[in-house]
């Protein structure tokens, strides 16, 4: 029973960000907000938002670990798996400009800035508050990319008659589909962890980071499909980027985090490497399948260590 709840719960999380991001898009548009703004916060924290929810939800049940793991697990997913299946299933993929000069800082500093703040073993509230500046700090870089950023708006919405009471109803009931779809995934992860016999840490990197890291492979395949190869690789950094900050930062805001580097220091490990390996990508434009298979190899080696405890 547990299984179909947190299979709707997740669904409903999903589901309710898609109508949240949808709706504050629509109204954006009718008030005449630049393409730009609407285009920078969807893609900076548009595709984060049920991890958000999640981590938020992990976090004020006092369970840390489920915060953090999800932010660590969808970080490894969306660079490891999505990229991993965009580049090994897609024929060719040319981004019009240098990612590795425009973008590749962004897939370190917030690694950066995680290690640091997490030296200790907890991220307070400090530490989550400064991780919000440095998402303002990535929205300010984003602003030198108005023209790339004006593209991604879909502009089939100008075309829609705006209605307020459709659109508030919309709204609303998007936030309600994350809140509730949030504290039920949470929930019924946490009984599904101890049935198993296993840590809500692993259940948190693996179940909730897969689903809630789905957005972001959707996201990229329509734009495989565009032929926008620039869009792929940008929303998967900037999605990481909003998972240390907003995610985390949010997270930790609610309550500090702990983070055990001894005790899951594999798992932190492959999301160092896979955000090195899009670094050592997109420095030697990579994006091919051997590149698709090495990112597929990694996730199969996080996951292989995480799942072992169930055999």
């Amino acid at each position: 029973m547990e299984y179909i709840i947190f299979l709707i719960s997740m669904i409903s999380l999903i589901g309710g960000a898609n109508y949240v991001i949808v709706e504050s898009e629509r109204i954006a548009l009718h008030f005449n907000i630049s393409s730009f703004v609407i285009g920078a916060t969807l893609i900076a924290v548009g595709t984060s938002l049920p991890e958000m929810a999640a981590s938020m939800a992990a976090s004020s049940m006092n369970k840390p670990e489920m915060a953090v793991a999800n932010v660590l697990g969808s970080v490894t997913f969306n660079i490891a798996l999505v990229l991993g299946v965009i580049f090994l299933f897609v024929k060719e993929i040319k981004p019009k400009r240098d990612l590795f000069k425009s973008d590749s800082a962004w897939s370190l500093f917030p690694l950066m800035i995680f290690f640091i703040m997490a030296y200790d073993g907890v991220i307070g509230k400090f530490e989550g508050f400064t991780f919000l500046i440095l998402m303002a700090a990535y929205l300010l870089f984003l602003s030198k990319d108005a023209k790339m950023i004006e593209d991604e708006v879909d502009t089939d919405l100008v075309k829609e008659k705006f209605a307020w009471g459709k659109t508030t109803l919309f709204l609303l009931l998007g936030f309600v589909l994350v809140i509730a779809g949030a504290n039920y995934t949470i929930e019924s992860a946490s009984i599904i962890a101890r049935s198993l016999g296993v840590t809500e840490w692993v259940i948190s990197l693996i179940l909730i980071a897969l689903g809630t890291s789905l957005p972001e492979l959707v996201v990229s395949i329509v734009a495989a499909k565009k032929g926008n190869a620039d869009m792929i690789i940008g929303n998967i950094i900037g999605s990481n980027v909003a998972n240390f900050t907003i995610v985390l930062g949010s997270a930790a805001i609610v309550n500090p985090l702990t983070v055990d580097f001894s005790k899951y220091g594999f798992d932190i490990l492959c999301m160092s490497s896979a955000s090195f390996m899009l670094i050592f990508i997109t420095a030697n434009k990579l994006y091919n399948k051997s590149a698709g298979i090495a990112l597929l190899l990694l996730i199969s080696l996080m996951l292989h260590n995480s799942l072992k405890v169930l055999f």
